[in-house]
């Protein structure tokens, strides 16, 4: 069975067809963030921290880490992200011991990330054009990692799941012309949003089967990339996921976390109970007011997505007894009481010795 093995310093993540579905945390990423963005370039990494231990938390194997920030101050990325990976790479290493995922457009900022990042980090990523080729399988084999292969080429990313591919035949075959194994490349035969292409999950899930039995490959996506412009995604991601896996899939680029519900909308549903005249219980927390309502939660949690794929390697025997599925939907020890139920000194009887 093909395995991409990732580590850290002191944990080992196995990608495979025989293992549990890798889940790599994709939050430690500016794109689309302007919060964060703007942040990192103040030099501010409250916001990574936090969101490095909230993933782990909720369950992420591997963290994804991007540093692509363009700075107001200086709009070349090829100056001003490699030093940014570096100290994100040292950053996160240092809060959590999940293996991670180095992930730039910038070569430099990849090498600088190799440079720091203990264990064997994942490489995102390398394209099937000529020169992206020629820039990172050299980094790739020098520093020993596993890497992302994204399909597409100098012609752009194509609708033809034949054409994909072959673009990630071609970076498998290129992989192994400078002596990187197949087992060392992840291929993302890349999701297309179902919203504009009805037959999007059924191209990938066709693509995943065959990228295995015919590469021998491990694969990966950004799993919201299929519900992408449509109501309700997390219903989407959460049916979505669980197929591809049934196809052969064995990791994704994805979010694990359940945001906190906004403070506007919990006011607004309290208003809304207010005037429906719902008279609640006075001193009500917030949280307690989420969770009454079916609104979420005020903290980080894991995702329904998590849900879905714990519920996913139960079935597909890639959790032995249903371990883990048991202890994902064990309810938390009430206070005074030790995680395996009993209570302490003061409410229980002790046996004697």
């Amino acid at each position: 069975m093909t395995q991409t093995i990732v580590e850290s310093k002191s944990k080992t993540a196995i990608i495979g067809f025989d293992q549990p579905f890798c889940v790599i945390g994709e939050r430690i990423n500016p794109t689309g963030r302007k919060k964060l963005a703007a942040e990192l370039e103040a030099g501010d990494f409250s916001t990574v921290e936090k969101d490095a231990l909230a993933q782990v938390a909720a369950g992420a194997t591997v963290l994804d880490v991007n540093a692509g920030v363009v700075y107001n101050s200086n709009p070349d990325p090829n100056q001003t992200e490699p030093p940014l990976m570096r100290k994100v790479i040292e950053l996160v290493q240092g809060l959590v011991d999940v293996p991670l995922c180095i992930d730039s457009s910038v070569p430099g900022a990849l090498e600088a990330g190799l440079e720091v990042c203990e264990g064997r980090p994942l490489l995102n990523s390398v394209t099937g054009e000529e020169e992206r080729l020629e820039q990172i399988l050299p980094l790739v084999k020098k520093y020993n990692v596993p890497v992302v292969a994204i399909s597409n080429d100098d012609t752009g990313i194509s609708e033809d799941p034949d054409v994909r591919f072959a673009v990630a035949k071609k970076i498998v075959e290129h992989a192994a012309d400078y002596g990187i194994p197949a087992h060392d490349v992840v291929v993302d035969p890349l999701v297309m949003p179902v919203g504009a292409m009805g037959t999007a999950g059924l191209q990938v899930f066709a693509l995943v089967r065959r990228l295995r039995e015919e590469l021998g490959v491990n694969t990966t996506c950004g799993a919201s990339n299929i519900s992408f412009g449509l109501p309700n995604r997390h219903g989407i991601n959460n049916a979505f996921l669980p197929m591809a896996m049934g196809a052969g899939m064995t990791s994704a680029i994805m979010n694990p976390i359940a945001l906190p519900v906004k403070a506007s909308e919990i006011a607004a549903k309290k208003a809304a109970a207010a005037a429906a005249g719902i008279v609640l219980p006075e001193g009500m927390d917030d949280e307690t007011f989420c969770q009454l309502f079916g609104l979420g939660s005020t903290k980080p949690r894991a995702g329904k997505e998590m849900e879905a794929i714990r519920a996913a390697n139960f079935l597909t025997d890639n959790d032995p007894h249903g371990g883990e599925w048991i202890r994902f939907n064990k309810p938390p020890a009430a206070e005074g009481e030790a995680a395996g139920g009993r209570r302490g000194r003061a409410g229980g009887r002790r046996r004697r010795a």
